[in-house]
């Protein structure tokens, strides 16, 4: 995590100049809430780290797996090397179809693409992750048709959850740094060592990035961070386990990835609905968001995000415990969630 931290750090430093200098620079629009003129290209600097951390974790295991000191070391955490070796196919699909979406975020954030090209090029990318990565969900399913297309709903939902989430300074990073926290402690829980990684590596890269990224924001993330940022949440939430056999009746935690991201779907949820409500386009951006609808309210970008953060650090810190409550744990957890999305909606509803 030190490593991507660093690594994202510098690269977000060294675009940010560039993008100035090239033009390359997000400016006041109608359905943007920023004032100022901001330079682009986080995303760049996201996609980089990431792209490192994944090859140099492929390289790894390719050549260096086998000493025998790497298999001491595997050993103690209980790591069988053959089964991280045939690992390394899904790394570099996984590498593919995130360098896809960056390449489509890209090309969005410098000529605006139609949203339906966007879902089509996110479906395909999905799909393809789902059936070559193993990046789908499996409980309870038998068919794999089935759950490569539902993991690849999923997938897509999740990449634009966070596309949207990705409309005030530092709330996409900072919410994905939490979930992805959240996400690590079930991985941990459960002994997967290559999914707790890569919830790690995320978290230093988006912590890099957020340093330039807080309110007020000296660079912004753009589509090609946002997409990225969602596909690598999605992966995590997909390749985690949350139910085991051996814990019978607690099958109640596989719902763990809504509960821990409760507050971007409501972000999703509400604004799809306002926009259709007023008979708009719900692909066509706006400041309706719940941010946006908080700010309105009196609060600072600060104060904004932080509310965003601690909304969802209440819902992500109840999650966790859903893999060792009883049914009713379960059912009062449930409620904690839509109570505190219930705090939200009278927050930015009541006047200013």
């Amino acid at each position: 995590m030190a490593g991507s931290f660093a690594v994202s750090a510098i690269l977000t430093a060294i675009v940010r100049r560039l993008a100035v200098r090239v033009g390359f620079v997000s400016r006041p629009r109608q359905d943007r809430f920023s004032l100022n003129i901001v330079p682009l290209g986080g995303g760049i600097a996201i996609f980089s780290t990431l792209a490192l951390a994944i090859l140099s974790a492929a390289l790894v295991v390719k050549f260096f797996i086998s000493l025998p000191l790497i298999e001491r070391l595997s050993g103690s955490v209980n790591i069988v090397p053959a089964d991280v070796a045939a690992k390394i196919d899904q790394l570099i699909i996984v590498l593919l179809c995130m360098a896809a979406l960056f390449i489509l975020g890209l090309w969005d954030d410098k000529k605006h693409l139609g949203p339906f090209f966007k879902l089509l090029v996110q479906f395909i990318v999905a799909i393809i992750a789902a059936a070559f990565a193993d990046v789908r969900v499996e409980l309870f399913i038998q068919s794999k048709i089935l759950t490569m297309f539902l993991s690849a709903f999923w997938i897509v939902l999740i990449v634009n959850v966070f596309n949207f989430l990705d409309n005030m300074d530092g709330a996409c990073a900072g919410i994905a740094v939490i979930a992805s926290a959240i996400l690590f402690t079930a991985a941990a829980t459960s002994g997967q060592v290559f999914v707790g990684g890569l919830a790690l590596i995320l978290i230093g890269t988006l912590l890099g990035f957020l340093l330039f990224n807080f309110p007020p924001a000296r660079i912004f993330a753009g589509d090609a961070g946002s997409l990225v940022i969602g596909f690598f949440i999605a992966l995590v939430t997909l390749r985690t386990t949350y139910y085991h056999e051996a814990q019978s009746g607690r099958w109640f935690a596989v719902f763990m990835p809504l509960i821990v991201m409760a507050v971007p779907l409501y972000d999703f949820v509400s604004v799809l609905f306002l926009r259709l409500r007023s008979g708009k386009s719900p692909f066509v951006g706006d400041t309706q968001h719940f941010s946006h609808r908080l700010k309105r309210r009196g609060l600072t970008d600060a104060q904004t995000v932080l509310v965003l953060y601690l909304a969802t650090l209440c819902t992500g810190l109840s999650a966790i415990f859903l893999s060792q409550v009883d049914s009713t744990g379960a059912v009062l957890i449930f409620l904690q969630t839509l109570m505190i999305l219930s705090i939200v909606a009278v927050l930015e509803s009541t006047s200013a």
